[in-house]
């Protein structure tokens, strides 16, 4: 099962770069990724209530849930949107890679969680090998004070995102599901994003072109309503540091998919590049020997 949703969460995260390139355009960037969550959040609250799933939420489990749509469906999105701007999304790509790490020092810092050794290393693997993938992109790149402000909005991003990760563990060692938590997070972020358009003064324009609703729906539905759900459900199952390593993952189904959409072609560091991502995959998910527990034997 965790298998399954890990491939599935590679899959469809990994496929939504094109859904995002397609969003840009007349419609404000606040207001695309407003529309994106709040249609997810309704699907997701029809779900819920036709299922008879819809968890009861308190105070506290509410409040959470306001933090965490922040954190996973506002913040994070507009500073790796805005990032995108000034540095290649290659660039982006490995920066939130490091959410692998980040969970791992984060869960160590709020759960008290061990690091694993495995983990560590297979997270330096695949950010090396990512760093091989997009060399070309990475080395044609100079430093400007642009630059610098998108490295660290991408930065901030992957902080919020690990932030929202911690969140929904919290959430589901509480006893709460994933469908429930995401309903309210999402909807918490898209009002905060509208509150952010009316604020700005950004308008709320609709672009009702077949591309942009087409990317509007792959966006909501599988991209957030399945996506999410998934990788937060192997948040709760496997701890946040290994589930992370999706991040590190799905940047190879995207470039492979470049490959017949932009014509990208494959080279000798990237291939590399993608053993090394593969190698990391094998070792995060390898379990480590019980050495301690043999030694006490």
């Amino acid at each position: 099962m965790n298998l399954s949703l890990y491939l599935l969460t590679v899959l469809i995260w990994g496929t939504t770069w094109i859904a995002i390139k397609l969003q840009v355009g007349e419609v404000a960037l606040a207001a695309s990724i407003a529309y994106r969550f709040a249609l997810a959040s309704l699907v997701l609250f029809v779900m819920l209530w036709l299922s008879g799933r819809l968890q009861p939420l308190d105070r506290r489990a509410q409040g959470i849930c306001v933090v965490q749509g922040l954190c996973l469906f506002c913040l994070n999105f507009l500073c790796f949107y805005t990032a995108s701007q000034w540095i290649p999304s290659g660039l982006i790509a490995v920066i939130f890679s490091t959410a692998t790490l980040w969970n791992a020092i984060n869960a160590r810092l709020f759960f008290k969680q061990r690091i694993a050794s495995n983990v560590l290393l297979g997270g330096a693997l695949g950010l090396g090998g990512l760093g091989l993938l997009f060399w070309p992109e990475l080395a044609g790149h100079q430093a400007t004070r642009e630059s610098l402000l998108g490295i660290g909005l991408a930065l901030c991003g992957t902080l919020f995102f690990s932030a929202g990760n911690m969140l929904s563990s919290l959430q589901q060692k509480a006893g709460l599901k994933p469908l429930t938590t995401n309903a309210w997070g999402m909807l918490y972020g898209a009002l905060m994003l509208v509150l952010i358009c009316l604020v700005s003064g950004t308008p709320f324009a609709f672009d009702w072109s077949l591309r942009y609703v087409g990317s509007l729906l792959y966006l909501a539905i599988p991209g957030s309503v399945i996506g999410f759900t998934a990788y937060l459900t192997l948040v709760g199952r496997m701890g946040p540091e290994r589930a992370a390593y999706c991040t590190v993952l799905f940047p190879v189904v995207a470039l492979n998919i470049s490959v017949f959409a932009e014509g990208y072609q494959w080279t000798a560091p990237a291939l590399l590049g993608l053993g090394l991502v593969m190698l990391g995959n094998v070792l995060v998910f390898r379990k480590p020997r019980p050495v301690l527990a043999q030694a006490r034997a």
